[in-house]
């Protein structure tokens, strides 16, 4: 049924929150990406199937929400972050967690914990000795603040009325019942919101501008492209709960006068694409999509673009190029979007995360907003935390909190209690940050002085086994991979930058390579003509500032002290622990192992190809690479 005003939302809201209560217990199956790899989907169905007519047949209620609530009501929620630790599912009221669930433990979580309501202890989190049955109780909780990703885990996803029940839409009610577009964009101003996309810029600033443009047809439009290695926090937002992200869109559209809106995903999120269609059509149905919204004058339709895969069209006028159905390429500025974008007209581009956070601004007021982490960075941050990591996953800090805080208490420290040497922060437009900055706060300024960059909040942690040449080459190897090509600092330097560093890891460097590489990025930051190519060579700067004695080990003395570039291995066999076995010999592909039965054999580095071979044979441990 169609919402007509704004009386009829909240009586809906109200209904929503009536129906979900009537269930008993809710168990909330992460059906997010990860987990669906995982194995959830049959979980999710199996849960389905035992619960169906437990204690009597599920009672649906009526045609607003006809999706099987009951006694017991099986739900496919978005991601809950702690992907570490998934296939995931949270039963409430009791707020338990389990962890690492399968298919299989499902008969005894029906008969023992939603029958009897007892505990499965070997699902449970474990951390130190520690169970932890809450999910709220888990340090990797615990020590987070969750607002834009409040509701990823704790509602379905697929179905407006939830998102309903949770206060969803009553903050562009607000906006469109109480406030002038003016007074809207005067708020977002206020509260020093600021683009979580990687550049953080003012949102406000921009909704202003776009707003004071003489064109009156103007465009919202969402970046959820997200091409950066590893991260993964717009595509948990938009599977988790899309509607927040369209709310904040129509704000946006609200603010600006625009009526039309494009979110640009990228193809390799079918997942998120799927959800936000049903989205898209279930806020149409509801009336709080299309024309004559909530029974007003202001009408705002929303389209879906696939994105192609290429990481350039993260850049604002790239983006837009590929909407138009041209060539995802940059181009040259000014005019900028907010003047001139999308179909040449006046443009809001924001990402996923910063649409996000409009909705608690507008209900909760821009002084509230500014309570959170620092003045110039208010708000919250979602990082993808990678790497090696104990506990990896999807979090959201307050700006300011320091790389400590998110390593050590969060992340629960280095994997195997191995030493902590780097964080990649920002992927490939990013640098890396060392010991001496763990204690940094984590906003833009702050990061921008380390030369570094929060980008779109990617976090690959590296212990001491991580060669950071390798880490370079990774990263440039990427960039230029990725390079549109149409300036020839990105294209032709990024791809001399990567023969240097394959050149370097290949063991055929030299001292006057390392002068050559800083050049190259001097040159590459300086002319390049987009924000990505003027910001792809900062992983290798980075690296040579902080560890430039790692590549003068690599072009110098040949070798790899994390014994990670393959041509800078050599592997020796001990003389005291071989056992004269010769299984080494039988095993190398190439003859380079040589000796007599039951006396020491000896490796010829000259004829050896660096496969491992022999060590993965020798029972003895004899054979290591030489330090």
């Amino acid at each position: 049924m169609r919402i007509e005003n704004r009386e009829a939302l909240n009586q809906l809201e109200e209904y929503a929150k009536q129906v979900i209560g009537v269930s008993k217990c809710r168990i909330l199956i992460c059906a997010g990406t990860g987990c669906l790899a995982g194995g959830s989907g049959q979980i999710y169905e199996k849960m389905c199937e035992l619960v169906k007519g437990y204690p009597d047949v599920s009672v649906e209620f009526g045609p607003e929400i006809a999706h099987g609530n009951g006694p017991v009501a099986v739900k496919k929620s978005g991601c809950h972050g702690f992907c570490e630790m998934g296939p995931l599912m949270r039963i409430e009221p009791m707020g338990i967690l389990y962890t690492k669930v399968s298919v299989d433990d499902c008969e005894a979580i029906f008969e023992r914990t939603i029958k009897k309501g007892d505990v499965i202890r070997h699902l449970l989190y474990k951390q130190d000795g520690i169970e932890y049955q809450k999910q709220e109780e888990i340090p990797f909780y615990k020590k987070q603040t969750r607002l834009v990703l409040k509701n990823c885990g704790h509602i379905d996803a697929e179905h407006v009325e939830e998102y309903i029940a949770c206060g969803g839409y009553q903050a562009f009610a607000k906006a469109l019942f109480d406030m002038t577009p003016e007074e809207v964009v005067q708020e977002i101003m206020d509260s020093n919101l600021r683009g979580r996309g990687g550049g953080g810029f003012q949102t406000g600033y921009k909704w202003k501008q776009v707003a004071g443009q003489k064109e009156k047809i103007r465009y919202v439009v969402c970046n959820g492209d997200e091409g950066d290695p590893g991260a993964f926090m717009d595509r948990s937002i938009m599977e988790g709960d899309p509607h927040k992200m369209i709310e904040g869109m129509m704000i946006a559209a609200y603010a600006v006068g625009a009526q039309e809106g494009y979110i640009y995903v990228r193809a390799e999120y079918p997942l998120a694409i799927s959800r936000l269609k049903l989205a898209i059509q279930q806020a149409e149905e509801k009336g709080l999509l299309g024309d004559n919204i909530l029974g007003t004058d202001f009408s705002f339709h929303l389209h879906i673009n696939r994105g192609a895969g290429a990481f350039v069209c993260g850049e604002g006028s790239a983006l837009t190029a590929s909407i138009e159905g041209k060539r995802g390429m940059p181009r040259v500025k000014p005019p900028r979007t907010v003047e001139q974008g999308l179909f040449a007209k006046p443009t809001v581009l924001n990402n996923v995360e910063t649409f996000a956070n409009v909705p608690m601004i507008i209900t909760n007021g821009a002084a509230w907003y500014k309570t959170i982490g620092p003045e110039k960075s208010p708000g919250t941050k979602a990082f993808a935390l990678t790497g090696s990591v104990k506990n990896t996953g999807l979090i959201e800090v307050p700006m300011g909190t320091t790389l400590k805080e998110v390593i050590f208490d969060i992340g629960g420290g280095i994997k195997g209690d191995a030493e902590f040497k780097a964080v990649q922060i920002g992927g490939p437009s990013g640098g890396c940050l060392i010991t001496p900055h763990l204690d940094v706060s984590l906003d833009f300024d702050s990061l921008k002085k380390m030369g570094a960059m929060i980008g779109s909040g990617g976090l690959v942690v590296m212990d001491s086994n991580t060669c950071m040449v390798e880490v370079a080459r990774f990263f440039m190897n990427f960039t230029q991979n990725e390079s549109c090509g149409k300036c020839v600092p990105c294209r032709e330097g990024t791809k001399r930058m990567l023969e240097i560093l394959e050149r370097i890891v290949a063991g055929n460097g030299t001292l006057e390579d390392l002068d050559l590489l800083e050049e190259l990025a001097t040159t590459i930051t300086d002319t390049a003509l987009c924000g990505l190519g003027k910001s792809a060579a900062l992983p290798v700067m980075s690296t040579l500032k902080l560890f430039r004695d790692e590549y003068v080990q690599h072009v110098v003395d040949k070798k790899c002290a994390a014994k990670n570039c393959t041509a800078l291995r050599r592997f020796v066999i001990s003389p005291t622990r071989c056992k004269g076995c010769s299984k080494c010999a039988r095993n190398c592909p190439v003859g380079a192992i040589s000796g007599k039965i039951k006396e020491p054999y000896v490796i010829d580095n000259s004829r050896c190809i660096k496969c491992g071979a022999c060590e993965s044979a020798c029972a003895f441990g004899a054979i290591h690479i030489e330090a």
